[in-house]
């Protein structure tokens, strides 16, 4: 069996062993494959039997350039890079991988809001500057510091992610909203369950926890951002085009919303001309809240089962039955 790895980097940089699926056939990693150069994934995959993806998209007509093509596994939990359709047509099997990042992107949701109230790296960056030292005060700070203890949290999306990060909010003293198109009892455990609208009007932080989809592209936009409170802070670690960048800008800059945390944007890597470079109060991190090793540990295990799986005929994590 031929495997290849058409953008192994971000997965492993280094500090990891492919070990695992070697040990299942000949393996080609890349470290990247262009993602918008439509034939050079052809070219990579051209005999391949299995491929891992992370971001590297896998259209219709690299799946016809590549006759012996069985198997798709995700280095992600995100699949929306594969023509899944036209797998599925092809019978081609196409894997996830579904839960390796829960507490690691919970932590960082936080990591983001605390940084928001605290500014722990400014203040730190100013101190080695010599400004404390220099100080005619005992303390300063450059920023408003905001205490989170009974505030509210507002969660779309409470799945395993939003409920962790539910969980975290509840120790820091928060009160906990959530909307989910298809709540669980998990998630009712943890969150109070509301509308939509009911949580844009008492939330003083909202946080995303949910799959892209048509109907939600550009869900936090204009016309929701001024049904929530003035002064909210939004934090983004799920999808970027979740948000319709130029209208949380203009309301960073108008102070409509105070603050955003994102790590996730709408086209990645990020543009030069992005409304959220310069906006005020926003914080942009490039995509790490999955990357802890732990995390990515994890992953690699799951994308080693879930070919040893489909080797087996008990196929698992499959995203297009």
């Amino acid at each position: 069996m031929k495997i290849v790895i058409l953008d192994g980097y971000t997965e492993n940089p280094g500090d990891l062993s492919w070990a695992g699926i070697e040990a299942l056939g000949e393996l080609i990693v890349y470290d990247r494959t262009p993602i918008t150069d439509e034939a050079a994934v052809s070219k990579n995959i051209a005999d391949a039997d299995a491929v891992y993806t992370n971001k590297t998209p896998i259209t219709r007509k690299n799946m016809e350039d590549a006759p012996n093509l069985k198997f798709i596994s995700m280095l992600a939990t995100g699949y929306n890079v594969v023509d899944v359709v036209a797998a599925k047509e092809k019978g081609i099997v196409v894997s996830n991988i579904p839960t390796y990042g829960t507490a690691a992107v919970a932590q960082f949701a936080i990591a983001l809001l605390l940084e928001i109230c605290h500014h722990v790296g400014a203040h730190s960056s100013a101190v080695n500057e010599g400004r404390w030292a220099s100080s005619p005060d005992w303390c300063f700070w450059d920023y408003p510091l905001i205490e989170l203890s009974g505030k509210t949290m507002g969660i779309i999306g409470c799945g395993r992610i939003g409920q962790a990060t539910a969980l975290v909010a509840k120790a820091l003293g928060m009160n906990v909203l959530a909307f989910d198109e298809n709540p669980t009892d998990a998630g009712k455990a943890v969150a109070d369950h509301v509308d939509l609208d009911e949580l844009y009007s008492r939330s003083d932080v909202i946080s995303l926890h949910c799959p892209l989809f048509p109907a939600n592209t550009g869900m936090i936009n204009k016309e929701s951002i001024s049904k929530m409170k003035d002064g909210v802070i939004i934090i983004n670690t799920s999808r970027g085009g979740l948000v319709n960048e130029k209208d949380l800008a203009d309301a960073l800059n108008s102070g409509k919303v105070y603050a955003a945390g994102v790590d996730v944007v709408s086209f990645e890597p990020i543009k030069p001309d992005n409304p959220l470079l310069g906006a005020k109060n926003c914080i942009i991190t490039p995509h790490i809240a999955w990357a802890p090793k732990e995390a990515r540990t994890r992953l690699m295990g799951i994308a080693t089962d879930n070919l040893k799986a489909f080797i087996a005929g008990e196929p698992i994590n499959v995203v297009n039955r």
